[in-house]
Order: structure tokens, then sequence, then C-alpha cells
């Protein structure tokens, strides 16, 4: 892992289950950087409230995991789907939607240059 919890935030998402792929520059995106992680979901488990500062895609590589970003309703994506999250939008529910069977996400993030990729939130909407 390549410093964990200053690249994710101190408490949207716990150390011991995210993995940091690959984080590289962005030569024709001055100031930008991707980052690939890997997010592991134990039975049960779930992520704080939080946003991402900056685009989000994810996609399930097993089990499956409810995702409800703020305005939306719950969704639950299974292993092989995958979805999109605009900058800035609160994700109110990240769960493993199984109480049995771990979950496990692949997600590329998209960001300025060493910012946070994960901000803790306090309530929705707090934001914007």
């Amino acid at each position: 892992m390549v410093g964990t919890t200053l690249l994710l935030g101190q408490t949207a998402l716990a150390e011991d289950n995210v993995s940091v792929l690959m984080k590289q520059r962005l030569a024709d995106m001055a100031g930008k950087e991707g980052t690939v992680i890997t997010v592991d979901y134990a039975p049960g488990a779930a992520s704080d409230l939080h946003f991402h500062p900056g685009s989000v895609f994810a996609y399930v590589l097993e089990g499956a995991v409810i995702s409800q970003l703020e305005g939306g309703e719950p969704m639950t994506y299974r292993k092989g789907q995958s979805w999109y999250e605009s900058p800035k939008i609160p994700h109110v529910v990240s769960k493993n939607a199984s109480k049995t069977e771990p979950a496990k996400l692949l997600v590329f993030l998209l960001s300025q240059e060493s910012e946070s990729l994960v901000m803790p939130m306090k309530s929705p909407g707090s934001a914007k």
C-alpha cells in the first residue's frame, strides 16, 4: 500500500480493507492523476459516509455491494457490474450486500495531484 491513510482520508475507508495498486500522473491532463485501488468488504461491512473530490469508476470483482449516492436510490451491484460517481456527490451508503460472503471492488479514481481521494463527512450535504 502507498500511504493509504493519508491518501484515502482518515475514517471513510478503513486502512486494512483498501489496497493501492497503482498511482500515476496523467501526462495529457496537467495536475491530474489516476489511482487504482481495491476495496475489500468483509461480510456485513460498510464504509463511513464520505465523498470523492474527483471522478470514480467502480467495478465489482467479487460478491455484491450496495451503493447509494445522495439524491439517488440504493443500488445493488453484483460481480461483473460497474458504476460511475460524479465528483463531490456524497456516498451515503457503501456496503457489502451480504452478511455471510465477502465483496471486493476494483476502483479507478481521477483526482488533482496530491489530493485526498476520499473525504469523510459528518452528514449528507456537507460536501458541496
